[in-house]
């Protein structure tokens, strides 16, 4: 009986054959284990959630963060950086990074360029986020060698800033939700706040420049200022003096009101209403933070809020809302609520901070 040997050869491949499996299981696994790992989704944020992580983040990225703004329609936190590590800084905490070239600290010294060499009646600028510059703006009264000086010195700053020009002109609103007169001008009340237990409401500074004694629409005396700061900021303080109902509340104009609760920081991106007594309730977006405005009277004010809401001469001091969250009050700016334009508005919290008052 003749035993049938197994050809080496075949053995042989049968040995290739496995080691080529073995080889390619190893160079497989080898492969999963350096993959990339896939960057985090941004999360789906409320305003309020973004505020807090721009201002988290910003304490942990240091000098690598280069502006945040809101993404209204995604409801995600953009947040631009300077590198790779600071994105994955980013991405990990759930917002969504951007990397750009200008740096916070350039964007600083191209305002500072700007304050120097282009302070021009009719001008503002702001640092826009979105755009990573800072964007000067010049009104319809900048003309001549005023618009050649101011040309010569935002095209000197390259990449870091830009001109835009706007049809209006920009000035003080000086005619709050409610109208509050005195000396033949009338403003708009901003919010009734609290200080040491006893009733006040704050308005913008350039009102409480130019009046002392406020009364209501029908004429009664209800404040005295207590304290006022304009220019350079535009707030001021008065305490109520006649006998009326002060609750912390903003005017819709519509036979309702929205109660206000809190105090907030404005966010690029965010959503905004304002109440005055010109042109009652319109809303907009805040388009930049850190504003500075060169009134066309030579009137400076920094550290503003800068947004596309439609204002009108009256509607100074009033107030500018996100829901229950007071913002802003109305300082100027240009246009009207026909043809739209640019209003700018002292933040709430360095006044109440100032004051040492509370939204109550």
């Amino acid at each position: 009986m003749k035993h049938r040997r197994i050809p080496k050869r075949r053995v042989v491949m049968t040995g290739a054959g496995i080691a080529a499996l073995v080889v390619a299981g190893v160079t497989f696994q080898t492969a999963n284990a350096s993959e990339t790992p896939k960057t985090p989704a941004p999360q789906t944020l409320s305003i309020t959630a973004a505020g807090k992580l721009a201002s988290t983040l910003g304490k942990d990225l240091g000098a690598d963060a280069a502006g945040t703004y809101y993404d209204a329609k995604s409801q995600h936190l953009v947040v631009n950086v300077l590198d790779e590590t600071a994105a994955k800084t980013v991405a990990a905490a759930g917002a969504k990074a951007r990397i750009v070239e200008n740096s916070l600290a350039e964007l600083k010294s191209a305002r500072t360029t700007l304050k120097q060499d282009a302070t021009i009646p009719g001008t503002s600028w702001a640092t826009d986020p979105a755009t990573n510059k800072v964007v000067v703006t010049a009104d319809r009264t900048v003309k001549g060698a005023a618009l050649e000086k101011l040309t010569k010195v935002v095209d000197g700053l390259g990449a870091k800033a830009e001109l835009q020009r706007t049809k209006g002109e920009f000035k003080p609103f000086i005619a709050g939700g409610d109208a509050i007169t005195g000396s033949g001008g009338r403003c708009s009340l901003g919010f009734n706040v609290v200080k040491d237990g006893q009733p006040y409401f704050i308005t913008a500074g350039h009102c409480t420049e130019a009046i002392s004694t406020w009364s209501d629409s029908s004429g009664n005396e209800i404040g005295t200022n207590e304290q006022s700061s304009f220019p350079d900021n535009d707030f001021g303080l008065v305490k109520y003096t006649g006998s009326v109902d002060h609750p912390s509340e903003v005017d819709l104009y519509n036979g309702s009101t929205q109660k206000i609760t809190k105090a907030g920081e404005a966010t690029v991106g965010e959503k905004v209403t304002r109440s005055g007594s010109t042109t009652q309730v319109h809303d907009g977006t805040v388009t930049g933070l850190d504003a500075t405005v060169n009134y066309g009277n030579g009137d400076i004010v920094n550290g503003l809020i800068q947004t596309d809401v439609c204002a009108e001469p009256g509607d100074s001091g009033g107030s500018l809302f996100d829901g229950d969250t007071a913002i802003g009050l109305t300082s100027g700016g240009s246009g009207d609520c026909t043809s739209g334009g640019e209003t700018f508005f002292q933040p709430v919290t360095e006044a109440l901070s100032t004051f040492g008052a509370q939204i109550g």
